[in-house]
């Protein structure tokens, strides 16, 4: 484009030719960018609306042994989170006349643990506890099964510190390992060394 001969040729323009001639130079050039700034919203508009794609979120299984006094003992899958009274259900059910006064139903499970339900401990008579009338307990105890009574029975453990012991394992969940007791308040290594011999999983 020549733009000498245009600049000649403007120069022999009337007044009105001149001043039509700007204003429509400046609608072209408003059209044109009113043109740019439409399409490109309309461009931006379209990329931001690609569709996303959602996972469904993956719920994590546990497996439960529930045993005892139940209708149907087995292991169950229950979904994390589950609570004991949801592993009983699992299984049936207690049967009729369990007292599950004893078991915290609302404790969250953890995988592979054992939930026993109507655990009776072992019963003996010493010959002093014959004289009394009383009972007293004798022998293994499990302590992830074991009453307040079962844990009385061990030297050295007296009705609060068993106490202490099924409260905690009614709020922690069951014991690991024997020496998980020394996590219970009064219970130390000789105490626990002394009555080692008398405890199982």
């Amino acid at each position: 484009m020549n733009f000498a001969k245009l600049k000649e040729d403007f120069q022999d323009y009337t007044y009105s030719q001149r001043r039509a001639l700007l204003v429509l130079s400046l609608v072209a050039i408003l059209f044109a960018t009113f043109l740019f700034t439409t399409t490109r919203g309309r461009a931006v508009a379209q990329e931001s609306a690609k569709p996303t794609l959602t996972m469904p979120a993956v719920t994590k299984t546990i497996l439960i042994h529930v045993a005892g006094k139940v209708k149907r003992p087995d292991v169950y899958p229950l979904l994390a989170g589950s609570r004991v009274s949801d592993a009983i259900k699992a299984a049936g059910g207690a049967n009729k006349g369990v007292d599950l006064g004893d078991i915290n139903l609302a404790r969250v499970l953890v995988d592979g643990e054992q939930v026993y339900v109507g655990y009776v401990a072992k019963v003996g008579a010493s010959s002093s506890a014959s004289k009394s009338g009383k009972s007293r307990f004798f022998g293994i105890i499990n302590i992830n099964r074991a009453t307040k009574a079962e844990f009385d029975s061990l030297t050295g453990i007296g009705p609060v510190i068993a106490t202490r012991i099924v409260n905690y394992r009614n709020s922690n969940g069951p014991f690991l390992a024997i020496d998980d007791l020394l996590k219970v308040s009064g219970i130390g290594s000789k105490t626990l060394e002394r009555i080692r011999p008398r405890l199982s999983l």
